[in-house]
């Protein structure tokens, strides 16, 4: 029998020059698809050394200051798991980004909000289809 407790996951949007910062996954959950770096909230832990751990064993990043962003609630039913993951924005950080771990990331690549590749991980693209537009990211703008 499979456990009925939704999971905590954690999402860092990591913004540099306007843009933001994304892997695509492999060999996991959500293989294939766009993903910001993050994962599971462990017992203890803050969202922002939650945050803060997961980045650094993923990209070799070091971030430094965070603040608050939504949350998504998803329910993958082919898989049968249910997350609500806790999303933080990271504007100031330390390095750049490396492929850490081989087996559950292809590479690290830098997009426009308005200009993500697809398919998107699902709780980033729940957290895009809000309208939630990160503090710092370029937009096109809209002529007149």
């Amino acid at each position: 029998m499979q456990d009925k407790t939704p999971s905590v996951g954690v999402g860092a949007i990591i913004v540099r020059n306007g843009l933001v910062l994304l892997g695509q996954r492999i060999g996991s959950h959500g293989a294939g698809t766009w993903a910001l770096p993050g994962g599971h909230l462990e017992f203890g832990e803050t969202v922002e050394q939650c945050a803060a751990r997961e980045v650094l064993e993923e990209t070799g990043l070091q971030l430094h200051s965070f603040q608050p962003a939504p949350y998504t609630n998803d329910y993958f039913e082919a898989e049968g798991k249910h997350y609500v993951t806790l999303f933080v924005l990271a504007q100031r950080f330390e390095g750049e980004p490396q492929i850490m771990e081989p087996n559950k990331c292809l590479g690290w690549q830098w997009f426009g909000w308005s200009a993500l590749p697809s398919p998107l991980f699902q709780p980033l693209k729940t957290l895009v289809d809000t309208g939630y537009v990160p503090d710092g990211l370029l937009l096109p703008r809209h002529s007149p």
